[in-house]
């Protein structure tokens, strides 16, 4: 008797624990969730260090301590660049952040921000990006993924061993690109186009495989570029020569099973918010990579108006072949370039 009375408590003791514990706030569960952002650039270039280690610090703060977002800097989960959006949509990573070019094709609308000259103000530019993301492109080309940002970079300058001080010194120039559509403004203009990825720029100099790069000043310090050409070749006015589109994205279905409140933290840190943010720190960070190739010793060219004028008709028939492709289908191709530049004028640009 004596015994089952004693059994009879202890079952009572942990029925009582069990409950208990069942009744404690789920907060527990809640500290648990993280998410692991994958980027191809080293840690300390401008974009993780100073736009998405920030970015997740403000996140993981207004989600009051029940979310961690983890850094995978250079590719550190595996794959190559221009998988990094499909790593997105499939769930290899939560959140990817990523040149949109880098999957050619897949994004045409998007390519309306790399025409050539498209760019006055990358800040301007990105908002009108974003406004276009939002408005029609997250529930088209963006389907699969959340785009949490949508930016530019500042002015594309164009690095390289020889020079180019005028239209001429581009003919034959076997220079890296970064998208399919900057790729066919360097062929129109002269030059022998390779498409690589960023992280492949310094052994494709090194090498032999290309002998300059098209790319902003805020990236060159990255990849020691100063170091790797002694030419830089800017363009002097309102338009820029190009700039590339860039997306933070994170998978759709993971978006949307996250709690409520962890899921208005991140949403009151993007969108419009991230992409004024994005844009003016690349574009702030221009002047740094800019002051390393002056140190180094390095020619930085400017061209005349007269000069830059030159490059924008030699590179028209690349924004007609664009608009008879959107054509082909179905978008129309020259409504969207006066949209694209009606929301930058809107912007400030």
């Amino acid at each position: 008797m004596k015994r089952r009375t004693i059994l009879k408590s202890a079952a009572t003791a942990m029925a009582t624990a069990v409950v208990a514990i069942g009744l404690m706030p789920s907060t527990a569960h809640a500290q648990d969730v993280t998410l692991r952002l994958h980027q191809f650039l080293p840690p300390p270039a401008t974009v993780p260090k100073h736009i998405l280690k920030p970015w997740a610090a403000a996140v993981e703060e207004r989600a009051g301590g029940k979310l961690k977002i983890e850094h995978y800097d250079a590719m550190a989960l595996g794959g190559k660049p221009p998988g990094l959006m499909d790593q997105a949509i499939d769930g290899v990573a939560d959140i990817t952040m990523t040149v949109v070019g880098y999957t050619p094709g897949r994004f045409p609308q998007t390519e309306v921000f790399e025409l050539p000259f498209m760019m006055t103000n990358p800040v301007a530019t990105s908002k009108a990006f974003q406004d276009l993301v939002e408005s029609d492109l997250q529930a088209s080309e963006y389907k699969g993924v959340k785009v949490l940002g949508a930016w530019v970079h500042g002015p594309g300058v164009i690095h390289t061993a020889a020079g180019v001080t005028k239209l001429e010194d581009m003919e034959g120039l076997k220079l890296r690109g970064p998208t399919r559509v900057i790729n066919d403004m360097l062929k129109e203009l002269g030059a022998t186009p390779v498409g690589l990825p960023l992280p492949a720029i310094p052994e494709a100099l090194s090498k032999g495989v290309v002998s300059g790069t098209v790319i902003p000043w805020e990236v060159t310090p990255a990849i020691k570029l100063s170091e790797l050409v002694t030419h830089h070749t800017e363009f002097v006015g309102d338009e820029a020569l190009y700039t590339a589109t860039i997306v933070l994205v994170m998978n759709q279905a993971k978006y949307d099973s996250l709690p409520d409140d962890i899921r208005a933290a991140i949403d009151a840190e993007s969108g419009q918010k991230l992409s004024e943010l994005a844009a003016q720190v690349m574009w702030d960070n221009d002047a740094p990579g800019r002051v390393i190739a002056e140190k180094a010793g390095n020619d930085i060219i400017q061209l005349t108006p007269e000069e830059v004028g030159r490059f924008k008709e030699k590179a028209q028939p690349v924004i007609d072949r664009w608009v008879a492709e959107m054509d082909g289908k179905g978008i129309d191709g020259r409504a969207l370039i006066e949209r694209a530049k009606g929301l930058i004028k809107k912007h400030g640009g």
